[in-house]
């Protein structure tokens, strides 16, 4: 997963539990993670599907905005509305370039001002008084995200790195009930809203977001908590600990992208079929519209005026032969389309799925194309994504 030696790699707060719990551990990130556990990968897939599994996710950026300008300062780097985003709301964000191509995705909350909410929420090294925002970014991009933002908009808000804390995310369907006996309350929350907790003394923040397509939860713990609370999890009937493989095969089931493999700087958010994380407001005749990296070349995309050449697909394969990434795509005629992303026999179709992006004339559901694998083309289908439903509680 990378090519850092053994010796320089980090670890969370969570690695003598992980070591312990016998996970097999792998580089990924800069940081050494489980991939998987005893169980392995498809028992922990479906477990999770089925009842409830906890990801350590702690090598992912957590960060504040600080300061009455902090939410106007986020949308000029962000295609999003941040400033219609409401108290403990939730919404996905991409950070662009200035080509309009995606830096990283992240997941950002509206705190609001503790002075007048008088809630007690996590705190920063060198915080000041004002609104806040807290933003969760991918681990690989954490340092570059941080750089960027304080670069771009560190004199209009404070940009505070919260590496003391660790993340943890309970997810499945029996996900509410294990976590509602160690932090009650936790069931009031719906898709996409988070608020404060107290536990053992310590502060969490959890939100109610769905890292993996199914219900579940996010919850931020300072490091010196994050073993005891897992514990305190994984004491309950329905939890297990997954691993890392597990994640990447839940998420590519739900359609979600994973940065590195489906979005990077070369892709747009309407190549990657984001267009539903760009909101009315940001768009072309909307109140802010613009104003972000890039968005001559997204609004002209996003509006069809310069339709992009090629798009993020879902594919499923016509035989039982799995088809993995950065296996090629080719056409009836044997012409280079496209490439796969991302690609695996899915644990619950008990069929190869896989995302691509392909030349925009492949691109309609139901296009046959092939995907060469040793040589030889395996026959998929141009699929609607997510290949499962997800299942996030919306109240």
């Amino acid at each position: 997963m990378s090519a850092t030696p053994p010796s320089d790699l980090l670890k969370t707060p969570l690695y003598d539990l992980h070591v312990a719990l016998g996970a097999r551990m792998v580089p990924f990130a800069g940081y050494s993670m489980p991939v998987q556990y005893p169980t392995g990968l498809m028992a922990e897939h479906k477990h999770t599907r089925a009842s409830a599994g906890l990801f350590d996710v702690s090598h992912m950026g957590q960060l504040k905005l600080v300061g009455a300008d902090a939410a106007a300062a986020l949308e000029t780097l962000l295609p999003v509305d941040v400033l219609g985003l409401g108290l403990h709301k939730q919404r996905y964000g991409l950070l662009l370039t200035d080509e309009g191509t995606i830096i990283d995705d992240l997941m950002f909350v509206n705190w609001g001002d503790p002075a007048t909410t008088g809630e007690t929420l996590p705190r920063a090294e060198g915080e000041g008084p004002g609104p806040q925002l807290f933003l969760i970014v991918n681990g690989a991009c954490k340092a570059g995200d941080i750089a960027h933002i304080h670069a771009r908009i560190g004199q209009r808000c404070q940009v505070l790195p919260m590496p003391e804390r660790a993340l943890l995310a309970l997810q499945g369907p029996q996900a509410v009930d294990a976590l509602a006996r160690v932090v009650p309350g936790v069931e009031a929350l719906v898709f996409m809203t988070g608020a404060p907790f107290a536990w053992n003394g310590g502060s969490l923040y959890i939100t109610r977001s769905g890292y993996t397509g199914e219900d579940g939860f996010e919850i931020s713990v300072h490091a010196s908590q994050a073993e005891a609370f897992a514990r305190a999890l994984l004491a309950q009937p329905e939890v297990l600990p997954i691993g890392l493989g597990a994640r990447n095969s839940l998420r590519l089931e739900a359609g979600l992208c994973l940065y590195g493999n489906d979005i990077d700087t070369t892709t747009t958010p309407v190549e990657a079929g984001l267009n539903w994380a760009i909101q009315k407001v940001r768009r072309t005749g909307g109140e802010r519209a613009g104003g972000f990296p890039g968005a001559e070349r997204v609004l002209a995309q996003l509006s069809g005026e310069s339709a992009p050449t090629r798009r993020r697909v879902g594919l499923i394969a016509k035989e039982r032969i799995p088809v993995r990434e950065p296996a090629a795509l080719e056409n009836l005629d044997g012409q280079a389309i496209g490439q796969v992303t991302s690609g695996l026999l899915s644990p619950m179709l008990d069929q190869p799925i896989a995302m691509a992006y392909v030349g925009a004339d492949y691109a309609a559901i139901g296009t046959e194309v092939f995907a060469m694998v040793r040589g030889k083309g395996v026959p998929m289908v141009v699929s609607a994504m997510p290949f499962l439903p997800p299942r996030y509680h919306r109240g």
